[in-house]
């Protein structure tokens, strides 16, 4: 079946399309009733009953393959490897689920998990699925405030942490962080479980604190408690315009069937076949991509803690793909550009062989047409842009790999992904044509994995996605569909800007400016003008070794986005700085690059790398006389 036919069924058979996709994996009560769907209501495999550990564990040592590794972990910061079997993956979720299960955790009960790259946070969260409670995974290292919103809004029965976390060059102590948070919360976990680690030391409390290990000892391990379809299997907290995070809630049986026909059509991977997404459990693309996709699936996974440079050097990321075989690598492009500044040429690439690897994948960002045409020059292999969110959990545009690679278009994402009727609306909701550039939204219902409430909030979530344009769920996102159907992502609804009435997207500003060959990487933002309304500013990393005045690049890249966009741009000031604001998943904090130009009230994002990057915007600003520094 060509893609056009496989996406058609699943937009007019949508429940014929995703039975059958159901049937590929072990329920205990196959559902009867694949999709409930009213108004602003919507259930996927609401009478099925499952348990998302058996289906990711205990099914695959059932059927052959408990000697195959499931988790590979590779630390360079720690200096650590090992390798866990699905056999053994079983017998210590078995064991930790019954651990929690001593201490009182029940079906529906929440934990929440603070803890870093290590392989006993996979296991911490697969025990939570394996008795139907709700973990809810906050990065490692977030700020103790932080810790404490989510403490508050989740309410768990149990904290799960370590005494560290290890970044390039530092030891992050949690147990200040984690004392601090339980202080400022209203709600007290019943205890807090100590992962320690020789990095750091964490003093135990006592009648609060149990040791990892000691907490398991003497436990009975525990069967798999079967759990409807739609009972929640975690809270991923994401960002929220008001400052208070939004808890998206994902269920289980949507969940399970959306990972593994995602393993099958987007990355084109096979059980037994090596996945590597390098991100974070933190983050959507490790609960996705690291823990629950690759096992349910039948795949092994890579627990990576490191990163793409300097871990040792910025080969890191080709020693891992030849050392584990890996078919199929996901991360963000950023990570990419990091390399790219600091091995242009690719020297490192020669060392290692990555034959095994079919396709690069790429998401949590637009992929810069400059990235991706370094990628494709360097590697001779696809690379192959996806885009998603959050709240979705998955693909909403994807290249079909599973079905038939399509021809890549650079700075395309490729096609809707079967199950999201992706339309492109204008203000008043009206639906655009080929090459129209507007908000990008999905006719509802969505399809499985997708959130369809928020925790403790479902006004909140009907106010934030779907209010905007009824019977539709607004992505936030701008872009258009050209006329051979693929898909094109500009950037945030807030990152189009108005000048001079003229809407422009500063995605494509973005993509000329990367195109100089002096510059590593940039961000192009809107700030406010009392005459223009808005103007677009750029700020640029340069490329090591490049020597060239930043006159001399601002004056090269003047010509190049006006000449390439128009004068109507009024693109007139880049400015070069060491580093650029990021989250610690990697993505630039636009947002608050462009609230620097306007006033000395920015809130420090929770989710940012290191603060310290927002006094050299804010002197960048200065020097350069630009927004309210003029």
């Amino acid at each position: 079946m060509d893609y056009q036919s496989y996406y058609r069924k699943s937009i007019e058979e949508p429940e014929a399309f995703w039975g059958e996709e159901a049937e590929k994996l072990q329920w205990y009560k196959f559902p009867n009733q694949i999709l409930q769907h009213e108004g602003n209501e919507w259930n996927w495999f609401a009478d099925g009953e499952m348990n998302t550990c058996y289906m990711a564990v205990d099914y695959h040592v059932e059927n052959g393959r408990g000697d195959q590794v499931a988790i590979y972990y590779d630390s360079p910061v720690s200096d650590t490897k090992s390798q866990i079997t699905f056999s053994e993956l079983r017998d210590q979720v078995a064991r930790f689920a019954g651990a929690l299960k001593a201490r009182g955790v029940e079906k529906g009960d929440t934990v929440v998990i603070y803890m870093p790259m290590v392989p006993e946070v996979l296991v911490a969260m697969l025990a939570c699925a394996r008795l139907g409670a709700i973990h809810s995974v906050v990065f490692g290292g977030f700020a103790s405030h932080e810790l404490a919103i989510r403490i508050n809004d989740a309410k768990p029965k149990l904290l799960l942490t370590s005494s560290c976390g290890i970044e390039i060059g530092k030891v992050i102590a949690y147990q200040p962080l984690v004392d601090a948070a339980i202080e400022e919360a209203d709600h007290k976990p019943d205890a807090v479980v100590v992962l320690h680690r020789p990095q750091a030391e964490f003093q135990m409390k006592e009648g609060r604190d149990l040791d990892w290990y000691g907490f398991q000892e003497g436990v009975e391990p525990a069967d798999p408690v079967p759990v409807k379809a739609t009972d929640p299997l975690y809270i991923l907290y994401t960002s929220g315009t008001t400052g208070q995070p939004k808890g998206v809630v994902r269920q289980n049986g949507g969940h399970a069937v959306a990972m593994r026909f995602s393993m099958e059509y987007i990355y084109d991977v096979k059980p037994g076949e090596v996945f590597w997404a390098a991100s974070d459990v933190g983050w959507v693309v490790g609960h996705s991509y690291i823990v629950y996709a690759p096992l349910l699936h039948g795949c092994s996974t890579i627990v990576y803690e490191g990163k793409p440079v300097r871990t040792p050097d910025a080969g890191g990321f080709w020693r891992v793909m030849e050392e584990y075989k890996v078919s199929a690598f996901f991360t963000a492009p950023t990570a990419f550009r990091a390399v790219k500044k600091e091995d242009p040429n690719g020297e490192l690439l020669k060392k290692y062989d990555l034959s095994s690897v079919r396709a690069i994948y790429q998401a949590g960002e637009r992929l810069d047409p400059p990235t991706y045409e370094w990628l494709s020059d360097l590697l001779k292999k696809p690379i192959l842009d996806h885009w998603w969110q959050t709240e979705t959990g998955w693909g909403i545009a994807a290249n079909p790999a599973g079905i038939k690679q399509e021809p890549v278009k650079s700075g395309s994402a490729t096609f809707p992904v079967p199950g999201y009727q992706l339309h492109v609306l204008d203000e008043a909701g009206n639906v655009l044509g080929p090459n129209e550039q507007g908000a990008l939204a999905i006719k509802l219902p969505m399809p499985p994995s997708c959130l369809n409430t928020l925790w403790n909030n479902h006004e909140r979530f009907v106010e934030a996605y779907l209010d905007t344009y009824p019977g539709y769920y607004l992505c936030g996102d701008d872009g258009y569909i050209d006329e051979d159907g693929y898909v094109f992502v500009m950037g945030r609804i807030d990152d189009v800007i108005n000048v001079a009435g003229h809407r422009l997207s500063t995605g494509e500003m973005e993509e000329v400016v990367a195109s100089h060959d002096a510059i590593a990487e940039c961000a192009v933002v809107g700030i406010n003008d009392e005459l223009k309304g808005q103007l677009p500013v750029a700020f640029y990393i340069r490329k090591d070794g490049v020597d060239k005045e930043p006159e001399e690049i601002q004056k090269e890249l003047i010509q190049m986005v006006r000449g390439t966009i128009g004068a109507i741009c009024c693109f007139s000031k880049a400015m070069e700085v060491k580093r650029l604001p990021k989250t610690r998943s990697g993505k630039i904090l636009r947002k608050t690059i462009r609230q620097i130009s306007e006033t000395d009230d920015v809130p420090t994002p929770a989710t940012i790398d290191d603060p310290g990057i927002l006094d050299e915007i804010r002197e960048a600003y200065k020097t350069a006389k630009v927004g309210r520094f003029v």
